[in-house]
């Protein structure tokens, strides 16, 4: 991808696999001359309750100074423990107490980096009885509180309606359109329950785009206007030319639901 310079719109790393890394940081400052670039952390953890990382985070704001990047974004969830690093993006319940720690860690990661911050809905396999609020209402909160902003996830708010039971459409009702400046869609995998007649979406990244998330999708576009949009293929990644026709697919889907006919839509691979 980096000899052939493809004709994507703009491109999207995780921090946490350049800030130890100086060849790699080479090589994403040689494409940053190339592409806009959006930086999506999988390590500052702004729901951690001990607090932020903030070692990690100023190695974050070191390398947002040299590439400049036109977004920066995070996830609604715990990866962190005193000296522990997790490999998953862990739930939190919904209630005031869960608001009050992700306000704070927001307001501070906001701060360090100077720019405003983009939250992402989570995908979701369980629920915590002591919740108070649902999700959009949580997350509404937080935009309110902390001038954040949203990265939905379109294929997460898919996979967590179908697995937690509640209408997806509905719940992008309720998000407030006017803070979501970057959309997500990714492929899934149905697994086996263990109750009878029933299965649960994993979001795995790595498979096609669902066609039910597709028209998830496009009455996003329909309720947010377009924003950009980025395909998460991280894991049975195939040849970049899968990649890049995936988002000539996607590309095709917001097209069609643009609201003004000659509109460009622009999609990343």
């Amino acid at each position: 991808m980096a000899a052939r310079r493809p004709a994507a719109a703009w491109l999207e790393i995780h921090p946490e696999n350049f800030v130890a890394n100086p060849h790699a940081t080479e090589l994403l400052l040689d494409l940053a001359r190339d592409y806009p670039i959006s930086v999506h952390s999988v390590g500052v953890s702004i729901g951690s309750a001990h607090g932020i990382d903030r070692a990690h985070l100023s190695r974050v704001r070191q390398l947002i100074d040299r590439i400049n990047p036109i977004l920066v974004s995070g996830h609604v969830a715990w990866s962190t423990h005193p000296g522990e690093y997790l490999n998953d993006l862990l739930p939190l319940p919904y209630d005031e107490e869960t608001l009050a720690v992700l306000v704070r860690h927001v307001d501070e990661v906001q701060e360090t980096l100077g720019r405003p911050y983009l939250v992402e809905n989570p995908s979701s396999y369980v629920g915590f009885g002591r919740s108070t609020m649902g999700e959009a209402q949580f997350l509404t909160e937080l935009v309110r509180r902390t001038g954040c902003r949203l990265l939905c996830d379109v294929s997460n708010v898919h996979l967590s309606a179908h697995n937690m039971g509640y209408d997806a459409r509905a719940y992008l009702d309720g998000l407030p359109g006017d803070a979501i400046d970057e959309l997500h869609l990714g492929g899934f995998t149905i697994e086996d329950d263990a109750a009878p007649n029933s299965n649960v979406i994993v979001d795995t990244h790595d498979s096609p785009i669902d066609g039910l998330a597709l028209e998830l999708y496009a009455y996003a576009l329909a309720r947010f206007g377009w924003k950009p949009t980025l395909i998460e293929w991280d894991n049975e990644i195939p040849a970049f030319d899968t990649l890049l026709a995936e988002a000539a697919r996607v590309d095709g889907v917001a097209a069609a639901a643009r609201a003004e006919p000659g509109e460009a839509s622009r999609v990343a691979g």
